[in-house]
């Protein structure tokens, strides 16, 4: 078997549609020949670093985004319900200190990224499935056991979270998403020959599998295996 093809995403745990493509990533990092890297980063950084403008400032695009998740959520199997009020959730609250939060378990991690894909996972449910917050010591506390961690490794991550190394880091993978030209979460970077081919959003991943020499093999390609 030929050398895994390194696959970063970055990711905010405020975006729906990153939400997807987190899922299906972790569902093919043992399916196509890749060693999936997870880079948590701020996506309201990257609005800003980039002069985007967030679709859900835009009246008809906002409509049309909630009628767009709850189809993409029945196809990729994602739980996906929106908040009660997502514009406080998404642009009022935000997700900072979430994301803040997730570099320190990351920084911590001693088993890869699985820390990280759990946490990050309740952090969506919360938002995004359960419509609770994701602000809060309490809120980030409850995520993080539910995930399977323990209480004083909670509030070590807590402390660590609010640290200037943290704060650094997390504004560092941030930039390294803009130097790869990101305009919006999810940024896909896959490393092919030496050179990285981004690709955005959760819609592209036939494109990103033939890039990579691979099968798209839809939502749940488990699934799709057993029955070829």
């Amino acid at each position: 078997m030929s050398s895994k093809k390194v696959v970063e995403l970055f990711f905010d745990v405020v975006s729906p549609y990153t939400w997807l493509a987190f899922e299906v990533m972790c569902r093919y990092r043992n399916v196509w020949n890749i060693e999936l890297k997870l880079r948590p980063g701020f996506l309201g950084g990257i609005m800003q670093g980039s002069g985007n403008k967030p679709p859900g400032l835009v009246p008809n695009k906002f409509l049309y985004m909630n009628k767009d998740l709850n189809r993409l959520a029945q196809y990729f199997e994602v739980p996906i319900q929106a908040p009660v009020n997502p514009f406080e959730a998404m642009f009022e609250k935000g997700s900072l200190s979430a994301m803040r939060f997730v570099v320190a378990v990351q920084e911590q991690a001693k088993d890869g990224d699985k820390q990280v894909e759990l946490v990050s996972r309740e952090l969506w449910r919360r938002i995004w499935s359960q419509n609770k917050d994701i602000t809060t010591p309490e809120s980030l506390s409850e995520a993080a056991m539910k995930a399977g961690m323990s209480a004083s490794e909670v509030g070590e991550l807590l402390r660590l979270s609010s640290t200037k190394e943290i704060k650094e880091k997390l504004k560092s993978t941030t930039q390294e998403a803009l130097d790869h030209g990101a305009f919006g979460f999810p940024l896909i970077v896959c490393h092919v020959d030496g050179k990285p081919e981004p690709f955005f959003g959760s819609d592209r991943f036939e494109l990103m599998a033939h890039c990579i020499g691979e099968k798209w093999l839809g939502p749940q390609p488990k699934q799709s295996a057993a029955k070829l």
